[in-house]
């Protein structure tokens, strides 16, 4: 990997984060590529799990607050026939399912399985996820033998469709998931597994989408350099309205006064000067902009 020159750039990262690596490996690794330490990421990916990770370098991690939400899409396969401890592959099995079993949940029954988790549902998080409890993790208090049990948390499954069942020693099942933000993929596994009657877990997951951002335009981790970078008012605008300013009015805005607009949308406005840099994220009140986050003009967006 080739160590970046500068360290000035700044934008948005897309990458298809492999197998093995948890996301914090990721970032540290963009760091070192790009050579600053001001990168952040948008929603975590467990070590199992590939695909697409959203980083913000230098002032666009100051957009991954409003990237955070957006609904995601997986690709995963759900293994029938034994819980696991930690709702995927990685944790210890539980006890197996006999054949009889198995042969009970028929694809009839998997399909009203998935139509039940379908909507909005209230799901219970993994006892391994990152949430904290009492200041801690959660999946810190699991590998110390602590029984996590988590509230159970609203979600919306947008879609959960079903691609093949494969039967042999399991019941291999290809899902594609649409999702709001928080959703657990695990969970469902887990979820599907209990109301068969059967056990489930997780065996395989791959994020393919996070709002407009595809895995199809991530690069490879050993291609993640700075001429990579989405620049930041490419992705304000497509997340956002948009408003151009005068070069006066980018001015005024950056430092933070309160100018008249005629925009009329509801939430963030992407504010762009005449060069085409973000100038920032505008809210607006009474037909004048209310800065949410303003953006470096001396610093390079690519």
């Amino acid at each position: 990997m080739t160590r970046a020159p500068s360290n000035t750039a700044s934008g948005i990262l897309l990458v298809d984060k492999p197998q093995d690596l948890t996301s914090h490996d990721v970032v540290a690794r963009v760091r070192k590529l790009v050579g600053t330490r001001k990168v952040g990421h948008a929603g975590t990916l467990d070590p199992m799990a590939t695909g697409l990770l959203v980083l913000g370098v230098n002032s666009a991690t100051r957009l991954l607050t409003w990237i955070v939400g957006l609904d995601k899409v997986y690709t995963a396969t759900i293994r029938l026939g034994a819980a696991s401890g930690t709702d995927d592959a990685q944790g210890e099995l539980g006890e197996r399912a006999d054949a009889a079993m198995l042969a009970s949940a028929t694809d009839e029954a998997i399909a009203a399985g998935v139509a039940a988790l379908t909507g909005p549902i209230l799901q219970r998080p993994s006892s391994v996820s990152a949430i904290k409890v009492d200041g801690r993790r959660a999946y810190s208090l699991a590998r110390e033998g602590v029984e996590v049990v988590l509230e159970p948390r609203p979600v919306t499954i947008r879609s959960f469709e079903v691609l093949a069942i494969r039967r042999g020693e399991w019941i291999d099942i290809d899902v594609v998931v649409e999702c709001s933000s928080g959703t657990y993929i695990r969970a469902l596994a887990r979820d599907l597994g209990e109301s068969l009657g059967v056990g489930g877990h997780l065996s395989a997951l791959r994020r393919t989408r996070i709002g407009p951002f595809a895995v199809e335009d991530a690069a490879a981790l050993d291609e993640a350099i700075p001429g990579a970078l989405l620049p930041s008012a490419v992705v304000a605008t497509s997340l956002f309205a948009r408003a151009d300013l005068t070069a006066a009015e980018a001015t005024d805005l950056g430092n933070g006064k309160r100018i008249p607009i005629a925009a009329t949308a509801a939430g963030p406005v992407a504010a762009i000067a005449p060069d085409g840099r973000l100038v920032g994220l505008i809210e607006v009140v009474d037909g004048r902009a209310k800065v949410l986050v303003n953006f470096p003009a001396d610093e390079v967006q690519e």
